[in-house]
């Protein structure tokens, strides 16, 4: 099922949200680039070396989200926009984390994945947007800032 496909008043089922298969890659592709968490703490089990450096047993270690979503190991070309990224088996276990992973992961990642997708296909099917600086230049601080906010003109279907 596409967005496109919908009649402007229909209402979306249980089964038009499973079937938006591509808004998902397209919702996961943004979460990759941009992680609504930055990270997470954890505690060092054992000493281990990293880059040269021991890290003792105990430490608080703070590991970024945006490390591993950048990784071109994981994600050949990662600042690039792609969607088809997420297709078939998609990334690796532990590569995509924006949820988490194993016993930590967030309970709260399905309720998520349905907002986000009811949210694409509303959006999608009673507006369309405009962005008001073509190119803006994205800064990447902790996370991808667009340089000037993205200011945008949002419009009704049907209105100029």
């Amino acid at each position: 099922m596409t967005i496109a496909k919908c009649k402007q008043d229909e209402l979306l089922t249980w089964e038009d949200v499973e079937k938006m298969k591509y808004s998902w890659n397209v919702a996961r592709e943004s979460i990759r680039l941009a992680p609504p968490g930055q990270g997470a703490f954890r505690e060092a089990l054992t000493d281990f070396k990293y880059a040269g450096f021991t890290i003792p047993k105990g430490w608080k270690i703070f590991w970024n989200v945006n490390t591993t979503h950048n990784d071109p190991k994981y994600f050949p070309d990662p600042k690039k926009f792609d969607p088809s990224r997420f297709e078939g088996s998609g990334p690796v276990p532990y590569a995509f984390v924006p949820f988490g992973g194993g016993p930590r992961m967030c309970p709260g990642k399905e309720y998520a994945r349905l907002e986000i997708l009811v949210f694409m296909h509303n959006f999608m099917k009673n507006f369309r947007l405009k962005t008001l600086i073509p190119n803006e230049k994205i800064i990447y601080r902790s996370t991808p800032v667009p340089e000037k906010g993205l200011p945008v003109h949002l419009y009704p279907h049907g209105k100029k």
